[in-house]
């Protein structure tokens, strides 16, 4: 099967993505965060940000779309909407970096983001202070920066709501809200930058079944799974993804 504006990518480069891709929803089903991290990195390398950023987008909306109003009755709604204004400016902000940095240094800026982050979270850093309203939107303009550039915003959110020993189910839900919100927000900034082409649009239909199977199979494995278990084996993906996804090694994923 071939799909419109591909003709340019191996078979070796759509296989990468499609397995890349499932991988990652797996991970977004399971915690409701997570497949930016595993895809953009490698995805990047292959393909390009200007073009991995806005793919991801759109197959998240769809493939997630089925998520969120199971959501609405447990998550942090207050914080969320904070949240989400923040992202009002951060978002725009990430977007024009996007449209405007050199490809190598948002690829460089991705692995720059996503390491530390990564090594917060495995060490089991938690914002240490009570949740304030500007501290909260602050959290959302720069999740809202990072998701412009890469979708890459749920870090920082995550990190922010583990700050205490709220139920994982909660922080689930409202991650899943503050993604469906923050992704029009993405979505209108994408449109506006002209981020959409029809080689998007290609590979969108190329990946996004794989994706869905991988949300689809993550959502039914919470609650089920050993949640410290599944979180290892994300950070080990993430890890890795960050790894193989620099420069050093393009020759192997174009």
């Amino acid at each position: 099967m071939t799909f419109p504006g591909l003709d340019g990518f191996s078979f070796a480069a759509i296989a990468v993505l499609v397995v890349t891709a499932f991988v990652a929803g797996l991970a977004r089903g399971f915690s409701g965060f997570g497949s930016a991290l595993i895809f953009m990195p490698l995805a990047s390398a292959v393909i390009g940000a200007q073009i991995a950023s806005p793919l991801l987008l759109i197959v998240e909306m769809i493939a997630a779309a089925s998520l969120v109003p199971g959501t609405m009755r447990i998550a942090n709604r207050r914080e969320v909407m904070l949240m989400a204004i923040g992202s009002l400016i951060g978002v725009p902000l990430g977007t024009l970096f996007l449209i405007h940095a050199d490809p190598l240094a948002v690829r460089w800026l991705i692995v720059a983001l996503i390491v530390p982050l990564l090594i917060l979270m495995m060490a089991g850093w938690r914002y240490p202070r009570p949740p304030t309203a500007p501290m909260t939107t602050l959290v959302g303009a720069l999740a809202g920066f990072f998701g412009g550039v890469a979708q890459v915003g749920g870090p920082p959110i995550v990190l922010y709501w583990l700050r205490d020993a709220t139920a994982a189910a909660v922080i689930r839900a409202s991650v899943i809200l503050y993604f469906a919100v923050a992704d029009i927000i993405i979505l209108v900034s994408y449109l506006f930058g002209g981020l959409f082409t029809a080689t998007v649009i290609g590979l969108v239909l190329a990946v996004g079944p794989a994706f869905a199977l991988g949300l689809w199979l993550g959502a039914h494995a919470f609650g089920f799974a050993s949640e410290a278990t599944f979180r290892r084996v994300c950070y080990a993906l993430i890890a890795a993804s960050a790894l193989v996804s620099l420069p050093l090694f393009d020759g192997l994923l174009r």
